[in-house]
């Protein structure tokens, strides 16, 4: 069978900071491809409709898959199945994804039939049985395939993260791929899931509150086949158990490669497994993300960081006296006024660390999403990107933005304005000499796309698929019940 598999378009926030590569469609393209079949894979972060387009007319494929890891992504995906549908009738259209897990039994009512069935879970175990399966009326009995006749049993996550490694020779322009001035950059998995709850977060729910791990050996072996000089690490929280990063930079060592590396982590676990983090140090790990969220500690108790402000400061020291460049998240609520901004503002102009902002936002999956108090605003997918607000601001909605983006300017300006630039000029020229030029076109797009009339004109736009609102209970909703994945429903990995 021929498969097409398609990562959606990029989000805002990616059309300046980053453009990573679609590392989970390659995993399940390794998947699909070690069942038998013959795989290609289009990236619409790099390549416009029209491409796609002209990829399903020439290569004429038997299935088309989409990944759904965005909920702002949904109306493009579900008009693109159509589209798909309308050229090609015989052809299974199917799509899978984390958000997507949360919300499948939608998803396949908007696509009025476009979409023959969705993948709820992890895609590398089901993909290749399900496209075995295709034409037969038993197919949505599937562990974790929905359809519009009805949803077979939960998924079944793989059992063994050292298979499918991912097939990064399916991915076309990854000169393409990069975040902030790490040019180009690849990506690579080391451990999958989060045992933290947090409640604005998805990742936990959607595995279970799981945690499992790619041997040593597999690790290095992937990271060492990457030919980038970059390699963002994925995983939700960088080196949560100190001995297998250290067994990695260990196998890293024994095959001589030196990379410079990106990652994300929690601020306590940087705090108690710094000896790793300093040991990756001299590994090439420069750059590190720490979600802060919060300054206080009645946000970080209502998000259930479970860390206090003193710590995450601490954090911040220790990466500092470590000398990694330091990216932070702050969580802007709707409630914001003109104050708080200001207090962010502040706060941010006095450290060295690069300061982002998102916007608080209950989506399918969180458990926010079944217990935020305040309405919804919006059902309009493309609206939850957390750079939209989606519930009441206490301040006017443009002038909301107007807060949000000047507050996001003044930070920037301390890290791209003119004396930024100077420092990074001769980085950029090399990169540019390189024939890299995704930072240095990175520097010149911010008031194009942070923009408050054109967030707030987001708003006004027509909505053609509207989200199902939260159900409203006075049961309190059990966190498993928001489960994707049960830690036990693991599967042998296939051929």
């Amino acid at each position: 069978m021929k498969v097409l598999l398609v990562h959606p378009s990029p989000l805002m926030y990616s059309e300046i900071f980053l453009r990573l590569e679609p590392i989970g469609v390659e995993r399940v393209a390794a998947a699909v491809r070690a069942g038998g079949h013959e795989v290609r894979l289009l990236d619409l972060q790099i390549f416009a409709h029209d491409e796609y387009h002209r990829e399903v007319a020439d290569f004429a494929p038997d299935a088309v898959g989409f990944s759904l890891n965005y909920l702002a992504n949904v109306p493009e995906v579900v008009d693109l199945a159509k589209a798909t549908k309308r050229r090609r009738p015989g052809c299974f259209v199917f799509a899978g994804g984390h958000s997507g897990s949360f919300i499948a039994e939608e998803l396949l009512e908007h696509g009025e039939g476009a979409l023959d069935a969705f993948v709820r879970g992890e895609g590398e175990v089901i993909t290749p049985r399900l496209l075995e399966a295709v034409g037969d009326p038993r197919l949505s009995t599937l562990p974790g395939i929905v359809t519009l006749d009805g949803a077979g049993p939960p998924p079944t996550m793989l059992d063994d993260l050292d298979r499918f490694r991912p097939a990064r020779d399916l991915t076309r322009r990854r000169n393409k791929y990069f975040i902030g001035v790490l040019d180009p950059c690849a990506s690579a998995e080391l451990t999958r899931g989060c045992p933290w709850d947090c409640s604005f977060c998805s990742a936990w729910t959607f595995y279970g509150r799981s945690y499992r791990k790619a041997s040593a050996e597999a690790a290095a072996e992937d990271i060492a086949s990457i030919a980038e000089p970059n390699v963002f690490i994925v995983d939700d929280v960088a080196f949560i158990h100190p001995e297998h990063g250290f067994a990695i930079g260990r196998e890293l060592e024994k095959r001589g490669v030196r990379k410079e590396y990106y990652l994300e982590t929690r601020c306590d676990v940087l705090l108690r497994n710094r000896e790793v983090f300093e040991y990756w140090r001299r590994l090439g790990l420069h750059y590190m993300f720490l979600g802060l969220e919060a300054l206080d500690e009645e946000a970080l108790r209502l998000h259930r960081k479970r860390v206090t402000p003193g710590d995450n400061f601490k954090a911040l020291e220790v990466a500092r006296r470590l000398g990694f460049t330091v990216a932070v998240n702050i969580i802007a609520d709707p409630d914001w006024d003109e104050r708080r901004f200001a207090i962010v503002r502040e706060w941010a102009m006095t450290v060295p660390e690069i300061v982002h902002l998102t916007v608080a936002t209950p989506y399918p999956g969180t458990e926010i999403w079944h217990t935020e108090s305040r309405r919804l605003t919006t059902l309009d997918y493309r609206l939850f990107d957390v750079q939209h607000a989606v519930l009441p601001t206490r301040l006017p909605l443009k002038r909301f933005y107007e807060e949000l983006v000047a507050t996001q300017a003044v930070i920037n300006r301390k890290h791209l304005g003119l004396t930024a630039l100077r420092e990074v000029a001769g980085l950029a020229a090399k990169l540019a000499l390189r024939g890299q030029t995704n930072f240095l076109r990175s520097l010149w797009k911010f008031r194009s796309v942070y923009n408050r009339d054109r967030q707030y004109g987001d708003h006004q736009r027509p909505v053609t698929y509207q989200m199902r609102p939260p159900a409203l209970t006075a049961i309190k909703v059990r966190a498993k019940d928001l489960f994707i994945h049960r830690p036990a429903q693991t599967a042998p990995a296939g051929p």
